[in-house]
């Protein structure tokens, strides 16, 4: 019997567009063991330290690197690793596909209020999301055939869910460049607001 070679799909995206609850219903439909790196980290303390500026900790890259794939090398089922900075992580050999979520800012702005985060830590994430920076990023490790760009904005989890599952089946193209922030902001002249720092 021939033994079928399993998934290991990539899920990032901004802080705030959704990637913990989209990587759980996701894999409830697909038999998928998750990886939250963020979880990761604190239960096993992949961190070399504390951010007190960003109110975070700061991963041990190489760590969480050589402990996913620990996971993935004896994992029986597909994979789905989430997680903003997956990409750091996740060797382009190993994946199968990276799905970027992409998030309106101005939905975005009102996703980091609700969690209380700091004025910084929103204006850094929200310029992520605008400059593309974790699609940027994900096409230049993986390529451009391993990535695929989802717009969230507005629309439920079990819709994005099913639209993800429509691409691993391959009844849906892979596609990028599916959003710009940056000119409906310079359209909408809000673009001042959200880079004036940068």
């Amino acid at each position: 019997m021939k033994e079928e070679i399993k998934r290991v799909i990539v899920i990032t995206g901004t802080p705030g567009v959704g990637k913990s609850s989209i990587s759980k219903v996701l894999a409830s439909k697909i038999n998928a063991q998750v990886i939250s790196i963020g979880e990761l980290v604190k239960r096993e303390g992949l961190y070399s330290g504390v951010d007190r500026k960003r109110d975070t900790l700061i991963a041990d890259v190489e760590k969480i690197s050589e402990r996913i794939n620990e996971i993935i090398s004896k994992a029986s089922t597909d994979i789905i690793v989430e997680g903003h900075f997956a990409v750091d992580v996740v060797p382009s050999e190993k994946i199968t596909i990276a799905f970027i979520l992409r998030r309106n800012p101005e939905e975005l702005e009102t996703i980091f209020k609700e969690r209380s985060y700091k004025e910084e830590k929103i204006r850094e994430n929200l310029a992520a999301e605008i400059l593309d920076v974790c699609l940027y990023d994900s096409v230049k490790k993986y390529g451009i055939n391993k990535v695929c760009e989802i717009d969230v904005s507005s629309r439920s989890v079990e819709d994005v869910v099913q639209e993800i599952i429509r691409v691993l089946n391959g009844e849906e193209e892979r596609k990028i460049g599916i959003v710009d922030w940056l000119g409906k902001l310079e359209t909408e002249r809000k673009l001042d607001k959200y880079l004036r720092d940068f």
